[in-house]
């Protein structure tokens, strides 16, 4: 799998990418370009990596990521169908000029807080699934327009998580390719035991090299990187099935039910079976998606 630096597949009647991604399609690895970009989960679901974040992905969610980004979406499983709707553009697509008008405040600061890497939530979250599929299909100048109605709707709204604390910085070729060998093992082998020194022997390097790469790379230790991936799988299952916590504890790779509830309660802030009773909860409160685009705070008008 070569890591890449990607290029936009720009046609001559677009300034930007909306389109929709589908398996085998979907599949990248570990890569950044210098678009911005803006993504929906239609299908599918997996594991997230944005700068030193690790994480989750479901159908539903909606992430911007900032330029030179380095990221990867991975999805739980080999046979499973993913797909998102993609949307690129670069920074100075509409000119020179747009972003240093006294109204493009807020996109500006919008951008720099992209470069951690954003999960929008809440309404603005489903106001995104609306408008991202109608950006897809939008022709002429509604697909600019459309565009920024996105972005106010997350520069206005603020309703996101901030998921990565790297410095985005360019890394080459080789670089990327070793941390995505790292990634792609231990989204394979997560549930069973991983060793320092298996690891090491997939980037090539002896363990204390390998130690201090990869916190160097991301910010973090393997074994947090490793818990991390853990924790998110086992998200999944508390969500999704009845398995009681102990058997989900060895599921995810975990060898103590102790030491499972220590490194969720770290990373999650509450332990499993709180996570379990709020997602039920949430599940229940759900509500449609709404039809109309997005507008600002303001009284519905009356007659």
């Amino acid at each position: 799998m070569k890591t890449l630096i990607e290029k936009l597949p720009l046609s001559e009647n677009n300034s930007f990418v909306a389109k929709t991604f589908r398996t085998p399609d979907f599949e990248v690895p570990w890569h950044q370009h210098i678009e911005y970009e803006l993504i929906l989960f239609t299908e599918g679901d997996g594991l997230s990596f944005i700068g030193n974040y690790a994480g989750e992905f479901r159908t539903g969610d909606v992430f911007f990521l900032g330029k030179n980004l380095p990221h990867t979406f991975q999805k739980r499983e080999n046979e499973m169908i993913t797909s998102a709707v993609v949307v690129q553009f670069r920074e100075d697509f509409w000119g020179n000029t747009f972003l240093n008008l006294p109204e493009s405040r807020e996109i500006r600061t919008l951008f720099k807080t992209s470069m951690q890497g954003l999960q929008l939530t809440n309404q603005s979250r489903l106001l995104l699934q609306g408008l991202i599929p109608e950006l897809e299909a939008a022709t002429g100048f509604r697909r600019i327009l459309m565009l920024m109605e996105c972005l106010q709707v997350i520069a206005g709204r603020k309703e996101y998580d901030c998921l990565s604390t790297q410095e985005v910085k360019l890394s080459n070729a080789k670089e990327m390719e070793r941390i995505d060998k790292v990634f792609r093992y231990t989204i394979d082998n997560f549930r069973q035991k991983i060793s320092l020194p298996d690891v090491a022997g997939v980037s090539g390097m002896s363990v204390p090299a390998f130690c201090n790469y990869f916190r160097k790379s991301t910010k973090k230790t393997y074994i947090d990187f490793l818990n991390e991936i853990r924790i998110g799988f086992a998200c999944k299952l508390l969500a999704e099935t009845d398995l009681n916590i102990i058997n989900i504890c060895y599921e995810s790779g975990f060898n103590t039910l102790a030491n499972f509830n220590k490194q969720f309660l770290k990373i999650k802030g509450i332990t499993p079976s709180q996570h379990r009773k709020v997602f039920a909860a949430s599940s229940r409160n759900k509500y449609e998606l709404p039809s109309r685009l997005y507008e600002p705070d303001k009284a519905e008008n009356k007659e």
